[in-house]
């Protein structure tokens, strides 16, 4: 598969019936795009959340509080939303995999960086230009699966996507506290480098541009300003991406907490803290997978989130009132594995809702759907950190208001009843 090629475009069908470039890809090749796209989207997930498990260690290291360790998170997905609104429209404009190799080398370069950083302060800026050069993996992925799909094929891939969107936060503190056992903090931002290095040679040797010349001037979409007016103008997107923000906010609110008040609050090991991590990517996988099957039959995304919202809200509700009436470790873990379920069924949703009618603008699309995704949690989730994680409370707080704005948004934006049917 050359490198430098690109994917020609495909005309209706005889039968009048809408065709896509993805039609023409073999069995093999749309395995080898799954992979490599797959790489892709992990790589900003894994730079946000592999050295979650090293945070108490980097506190005592570096003689800092908890809340200053919780801003370098902060900060990684700040550069990461920041950098999806750059990439994204700039890849629109000159085509995918330049702006995806050369945000990958300041990913890599920054990585090196920061395994050096001699204090917080330059650890929290070699962490935001970290998440700045990872932002082209996620962005540039969906909008190559965009470019290539439409219909109910755009549903079967994405939810490949999301799949590995929603399952690396949580596996990556899993791996990171394993990392832990042979290496200290500094190690793992080494290895985030060798990742992303991993995933420049693969895309230099088999990915293909997927945005040819001729689709980057669609009339009424070739300028930055009509391609952010037309999902402006589309209130199913914009209520799709609040959704999916909100989505991650509850999420990530959990992730930056979490090494805090399980090692510490219920005095886990960086191994059992995985493990309990590995066990939460069930539910990643679980919600991923069913909701996928189910957009693929009857059953259309904006339904999903109007249960995987309530779904939210119940369960942040349950945390709050189990957890300040002693219920201890289980009265969190399990509504907190329900919580993490209804987010697997929410990812795939959100993408095909957002993506679905904005194939001439897919990455200024997916690039703000990523930056509110990830920008919105990393201003958010922090807010646990200054209300304390002495109990589950805060986190759930937090979950709690996300999911009430998920709720308002889906039914006074997307508003379900209007949305038509995804088509075959």
């Amino acid at each position: 598969m050359s490198s430098t090629s690109s994917i020609p475009i495909i005309r209706p069908d005889d039968y009048g019936r809408p065709a896509h470039p993805g039609d023409l890809l073999s069995r093999r090749q749309r395995l080898v795009y799954v992979l490599v796209l797959g790489a892709l989207t992990a790589l900003g997930p894994f730079t946000i959340d592999l050295y979650l498990p090293a945070f108490p260690v980097l506190q005592a290291e570096l003689g800092v509080s908890a809340a200053a360790v919780q801003l370098t998170l902060t900060g990684t997905m700040i550069g990461f939303g920041f950098g999806q609104l750059i990439v994204g429209p700039w890849s629109d404009k000159v085509g995918r995999r330049l702006p995806l190799i050369l945000a990958t080398g300041l990913h890599i370069a920054a990585s090196v960086a920061a395994a050096l950083a001699p204090d917080i302060a330059w650890l929290m800026v070699f962490r935001l230009l970290q998440g700045f050069g990872a932002a082209a993996g996620g962005v540039v992925a969906m909008a190559m699966v965009r470019d290539l799909f439409g219909g109910k094929p755009l549903v079967r891939m994405l939810s490949r996507l999301a799949l590995v969107n929603g399952l690396a936060p949580v596996l990556a503190p899993v791996i990171g506290s394993q990392l832990l056992s042979v290496m200290d903090w500094r190690g793992v931002f080494v290895v985030l480098g060798i990742y992303g290095v991993v995933v420049v040679v693969a895309v230099a040797f088999l990915i293909v541009e997927t945005l040819p010349e001729s689709r980057r001037h669609v009339a009424g979409h070739s300028t930055l300003r009509d391609r952010y007016a037309a999902l402006f103008r589309d209130r199913v997107y914009l209520g799709a991406v609040l959704v999916g923000g909100m989505t991650f906010t509850g999420l990530f609110g959990y992730l930056s907490t979490s090494s805090f008040l399980f090692q510490e609050v219920y005095a886990f090991s960086a191994q059992q803290y995985g493990l309990l991590f590995a066990v939460n990517s069930i539910g990643i996988i679980i919600g991923v997978q069913t909701s996928s099957r189910l957009m693929r039959g009857p059953v259309q995304p904006q339904w999903i989130l109007a249960a995987a919202t309530i779904v939210h809200l119940a369960m942040a509700a349950a945390i709050m009132v189990l957890d300040s009436n002693g219920a201890g470790f289980w009265g969190t873990a399990i509504p907190l594995w329900i919580y993490i379920l209804a987010c697997g069924f929410s990812f795939p949703a959100v993408q095909v809702l957002a993506l679905a009618r904005h194939g001439a603008e897919a990455g200024t699309a997916a690039s703000l759907l990523g930056a509110l995704n990830f920008g919105l949690a990393g201003v958010i989730s922090p807010l646990i950190g200054l209300m304390g994680v002495g109990s589950a409370v805060p986190m759930a707080f937090v979950m709690l208001l996300a999911a009430v704005v998920a709720i308002t948004a889906l039914w006074a934006l997307v508003r379900p009843k209007t949305v038509p049917p995804l088509s075959d």
